[in-house]
């Protein structure tokens, strides 16, 4: 069977069934060769206010079914991703302009999700508390109701699942808006996947658009929860809605996250982590190490050692199954990723490898004393960019680490016990040790701090409870009260 058969999908939006999207259609587009991969609908305004009264009306329905049941569909969904893996794969090598093991890496996690979230329709519900009345008092948690799940470009399944499993799991409705740029592999490979999970109708809307239809996910009134996965100025305008419709939303922001090399470390082993961290999907992941701060003893070795590196890693069609890096997914980011480059050059950065492109691959680039205030050390670039500084001491190391607005990812590489003295003096959400910044499991909890995200709010069965699920205290006793009046 064909999940992804064009004609179930071609011109439309999920919404209580395939249907023409009110935005009429867009292309999607592949990166690397301009070429049409295939035409998807647009939602509107209206389409999604459509969308969430229909949400609202099939979860209640949801809520109410067995654990059981809704378990099943999450395993079924599980095993579907695993069935059609290598049909999703292609998608999103072609779409995203990801490696093939980085697809594969999607479709294996996002089976995990599901399997995870499988777990949760049975969990324990919440408590029972103490009381100094004559009744039995408990917390018990109950589905938010409807939740707005809108996702990113660079890693367009997983960063769809992640939210959407979980919520569906503990009984809530979902409407997802996958970036315009994977709408398909981060939308459409969903929709098809629990439609042939079994999933009830109407409970989740598959909403593609701009801007214009981002706000109104969040805005629609029957939604009371929002997850989302994207740069820190978009998360803020989310935020900043949600705060003043008194709606909780979860947002996972940008990174400009610290890989630090403590002396006597490995210098083969450590550049082989900070190429990886740094050039794995074109430095298009949140996580990326986006500054690599190695101590004064082993920062030429070091600079030296991640040049070569990156001077021969392959960068070209993912398709073709023989490169390390593709392109950079279009043209106004990687006209951005050079500027961010060529400006370090002009303010005193030694470049050691990359700076230049072939029309949409960007060579990976090591840049060497980068100073602490040009944009390539204090920006996000999302681009296969590694800007190396030195330092002396602890304390200089953990300065450079939170000397930043984000905090969400940081790996440490070296002695163990200077690497835990480092992680307690650092402020981020994740911390790796004798690892690289980029790591993510379906069982452990995710999220930043600061510019990075309001913490860890998906992932792990507290962090997803936490995130699509209310508390609601409830008593009981066995006859009515007295009361003096």
């Amino acid at each position: 069977m064909t999940l992804l058969d064009a004609q179930t999908w071609t011109g439309k939006i999920l919404l209580d069934g395939w249907v023409d999207g009110g935005g009429g259609t867009a292309p999607s587009i592949e990166p690397a060769t301009g070429e049409v991969l295939g035409t998807y609908g647009v939602a509107s305004a209206d389409d999604v206010r459509r969308a969430a009264t229909r949400a609202a009306e099939a979860q209640r329905e949801w809520a109410a079914r067995k654990p059981e049941e809704r378990a099943a569909v999450l395993r079924k969904a599980g095993e579907l991703f695993e069935e059609h893996a290598e049909e999703i794969q292609g998608w999103i090598v072609r779409e995203s302009g990801g490696i093939p093991p980085k697809a594969g890496l999607e479709t294996h996690i996002a089976a995990g999700e599901c399997f995870e979230a499988a777990a949760l329709p049975t969990h324990p519900a919440g408590d029972v508390l103490a009381t100094n009345e004559d009744r039995w008092s408990f917390a018990r948690r109950r589905p938010v109701g409807v939740v707005s799940v809108i996702a990113p470009f660079n890693f367009p399944l997983i960063l769809s699942i992640r939210a959407v499993a979980p919520a569906l799991a503990v009984g809530n409705a979902v409407l997802l808006k996958p970036d315009p740029r994977t709408a398909v592999c981060g939308g459409v490979v969903l929709a098809r996947v629990f439609e042939e999970a079994g999933l009830p109708a109407g409970l989740l809307s598959l909403l593609p658009g701009g801007g214009e239809i981002g706000a109104a996910v969040v805005e629609a009134p029957e939604v009371s929860v929002i997850a989302f996965t994207g740069s820190t100025a978009a998360g803020r305008k989310v935020g900043e809605t949600a705060s003043r419709l008194l709606k909780r939303a979860h947002l996972e922001l940008g990174g400009n996250n610290a890989l630090v090399v403590l002396p006597g470390t490995d210098v083969a082993k450590a550049a082989s982590a900070g190429a990886f961290g740094a050039f794995m999907h074109q430095g298009q992941i949140c996580m990326t190490s986006g500054r690599h701060i190695v101590h004064a003893s082993l920062y030429e070795e070091y600079v030296a050692a991640l040049a070569e590196k990156a001077q021969h890693l392959p960068v070209g069609d993912p398709k073709s199954g023989t490169v390390a890096l593709g392109p950079i997914i279009d043209e106004k980011q990687l006209k951005r990723v050079d500027g961010i480059v060529q400006d370090a050059v002009q303010h005193g950065a030694r470049l050691l490898a990359g700076g230049t492109n072939d029309g949409p691959y960007y060579q990976p680039t090591v840049l060497a004393d980068v100073a602490l205030d040009n944009p390539a050390w204090t920006e996000e670039i999302f681009g296969p960019v590694a800007p190396v500084v030195r330092y002396e001491t602890l304390e200089e190391a953990a300065a450079l680490v939170d000397g930043t607005d984000y905090a969400l990812s940081v790996g440490i590489l070296g002695e163990v016990g200077e690497a835990m003295r480092l992680a307690d003096l650092v402020t981020s959400g994740k911390i790796h040790i004798n690892e690289q910044t980029v790591s993510d499991e379906a069982q452990a909890p995710f999220g930043g701090f600061k510019a990075s995200g309001n913490g860890s709010r998906i992932g792990g069965a507290a962090a997803n409870l936490d995130a699509f699920t209310e508390i609601q205290w409830l008593t009981m006793r066995p006859d009515v009260a007295p009361y003096p009046f």
